[in-house]
């Protein structure tokens, strides 16, 4: 198995996850200014993504800019991975390939103290992408509980580019937002994905 094999039922029943779906799990997030960059970048880029509409389009025209640009808010101080084998356990099924990581630590060689998965769906379905995050972000938990870390919440993200569904993992409690953020609340957006690193 690898991460992609994992749907929310399988991860659940592995794992013994208890899933939560609150109504908003960041009902008090700041916006975040976007950069003149960020917002030239999808003036630029948008449209030509979704009418593009493939998974490569909008992967390197709307989602990597955005993660860049946290990056950016932080001063480069965080590791950004794009693409990034992430074998953690083999006979759970924990290996594969990861679209995005985000780590506290800033590292453009190896993945330490991982903060935020993100899955870019598939065929622009984002409940399909829902059990492979889940099963990267516990991959994520057990690097940084053998790292010390074990308190520190992981955070997840399922996204097309244009529309961006959140996570959170404390211990075995998998909370599912219920509702989705779309590319036109960037700030938003930016704000949520700034929390896990404040």
């Amino acid at each position: 198995m690898a991460y992609s094999d994992f749907n929310l039922s399988r991860v659940r029943e592995t794992f013994g996850l208890v899933v939560e779906e609150p109504k908003s799990l960041f009902p008090n997030i700041l916006p975040t200014t976007a950069s003149n960059y960020l917002i030239t970048t999808l003036d630029e880029n948008l449209a030509l993504a979704t009418a593009i509409n493939t998974e490569k389009a909008r992967s390197e025209m709307v989602i990597a800019p955005v993660l860049l640009e946290v990056r950016r808010q932080l001063n480069y101080e965080i590791g950004f991975f794009s693409g990034t084998e992430f074998n953690i356990d083999p006979t759970q099924g924990l290996t594969g390939y990861c679209d995005y990581i985000l780590s506290a630590i800033k590292d453009s060689y190896e993945v330490r103290s991982p903060v935020l998965m993100l899955v870019e769906a598939k065929n622009e379905n984002i409940k399909s992408g829902l059990g492979q995050c889940a099963a990267e972000m516990i991959a994520a938990q057990i690097v940084n509980k053998k790292a010390g870390l074990a308190d520190q919440s992981i955070y997840g993200c399922v996204t097309t580019g244009t529309d961006w569904k959140f996570m959170q993992l404390c211990d075995l409690t998998l909370k599912i937002d219920q509702r989705d953020y779309f590319i036109n609340e960037v700030s938003t957006i930016l704000g949520i994905l700034l929390l896990p690193f404040k």
